[in-house]
């Protein structure tokens, strides 16, 4: 039987060999646009998916694929498809399952871009999305009709950290025969793994912990391979005939691979949302040590969520490490190593008090990222989360009074320090 070997040691490994052609350790950055086929045979199966190989880097590049193989690898799935974002990713995940007049029933607790993007953006493609609270099992399946085709969530929210039971969810998604969507991104598969706990897609931006050093945009799609897109007629477009390949269908010819395949043949052939092969390179580096940042990161949060959880200025943090937390329980069981190092917390004074408490910060960028190894921040209510209704913004946990920290892997009592001085400064005007 073949070694089952650990996480630290698959995402030094998983994916990658010497390169046979010069010996090299490290993946290259195949920097090409095209590849040249052995002959015209060789070209025909290609095109036709009779053969895997390499046609063209908007479809397949070596470095992008070994990124793939890692990071399916980390998340327990079978295969994945890497493109340029994680707002691609998302679309690149409905796209196989979506058409004109079906929805998605999707958490009220997302990072504000996303509710954006499900609430104009993806209607243009004459799509639409249920917003409903995740923690309200029935809500779901009161919104789940005819047209559904996915549920979509994070797990562990952005901003608020809230945990989602993801096994709850996806007993109910299983009882309406639909796929679950999970957004990995705040957790990374350190932390959970969202496909053991039923999810049969996960999604990252890999931009954020993933790469771990603020360097390059990027998303992936991870397919468990656990759903089958052919037992009802809901999802033509993997159990149907598809003309652009002579009427192949793709679950019946590629099996539990069937969705990763259309993404790639379909998904980034016709949409284009490509990962370049040097942000592949930069991401390769950063999950080398990923579950080295993800321990720092987690310790730094816990600490610092108590210490606000304490000072006199901060009504309230919304961190599910802390056992104050109504999340704690989920905690323990969904990411039992921790609840990540993104969270928020409310202060007294309200939204001029957040705006003094941001501009007054040294050692935190204010930046509209997370997931760096630097700690960052951001006033939600001002900026990720603005184009929402203030209705919208609570819902979130993104209210007027409220700030997001992503905590770094620098010196805890640096961090608090510069906490603190920018919190005095907040409130001697509030």
């Amino acid at each position: 039987m073949a070694r089952q070997y650990g996480f630290d040691t698959l995402q030094v490994h998983a994916g990658s060999q010497p390169d046979p052609a010069t010996g090299a350790r490290q993946t290259p950055i195949y920097q090409t646009t095209a590849y040249v086929f052995r002959d015209a045979d060789h070209a025909a199966a290609l095109f036709n998916l009779q053969e895997v190989g390499f046609i063209y880097s908007r479809l397949t590049n070596p470095t992008v694929a070994v990124l793939q193989e890692r990071i399916a690898t980390l998340e327990g799935g079978i295969g994945a498809v890497c493109c340029s974002s994680g707002h691609a990713a998302q679309l690149m995940a409905l796209f196989p399952l979506m058409g004109p007049g079906t929805n998605v029933v999707a958490s009220n607790r997302l990072y504000g871009g996303t509710i954006q993007q499900f609430t104009n953006t993806i209607r243009k493609f004459g799509w639409s999305a249920k917003f409903v609270d995740f923690h309200d099992i029935d809500a779901i399946r009161a919104a789940i009709d005819e047209n559904t085709r996915a549920l979509f969530c994070e797990t562990i929210a952005n901003p608020g950290g809230v945990i989602t039971d993801i096994d709850a969810v996806a007993g109910v998604a299983g009882e309406a025969g639909l796929p679950l969507i999970v957004d990995n991104t705040s957790a990374t598969p350190w932390l959970c793994r969202p496909i053991e706990h039923g999810a049969t897609l996960v999604v990252h931006s890999t931009t954020k912990y993933m790469t771990g050093n603020g360097t390059v945009t990027g998303g992936a799609v991870v397919d468990s391979g656990s759903f089958d897109w052919s037992a009802s007629d809901r999802f033509p477009s993997l159990s149907e005939p598809e003309p652009a390949y002579h009427g192949l269908r793709f679950h019946e010819t590629f099996g539990n691979l069937a969705f990763t395949f259309y993404g790639i043949a379909v998904g980034l052939r016709d949409l284009g949302m490509t990962m370049n092969p040097q942000a592949a390179h930069y991401t390769l580096l950063g999950i080398e040590t990923l579950s080295l940042r993800m321990k720092k990161h987690v310790e730094n949060a816990e600490r610092i969520a108590a210490w606000l959880e304490e000072h006199p200025a901060v009504r309230e943090v919304s961190y599910a490490g802390l056992p104050s937390s109504p999340w704690y329980g989920l905690k323990e069981r969904i990411c039992p190593k921790g609840a990540g190092a993104l969270f928020t917390f409310a202060l007294k004074g309200g939204y001029e008090a957040c705006v003094r408490f941001v501009d007054a910060l040294e050692l935190f960028s204010h930046v509209a990222n997370l997931g760096d190894t630097r700690s960052l921040v951001i006033h939600p209510a001002s900026t990720t989360h603005r184009q929402l209704t203030e209705a919208q913004q609570i819902a979130a946990g993104a209210g007027p009074d409220v700030i997001r920290v992503s905590i770094g892997i620098e010196d805890a009592e640096d961090l608090i320090a510069d906490l603190e001085q920018a919190l005095e400064k907040a409130m001697a005007t509030g």
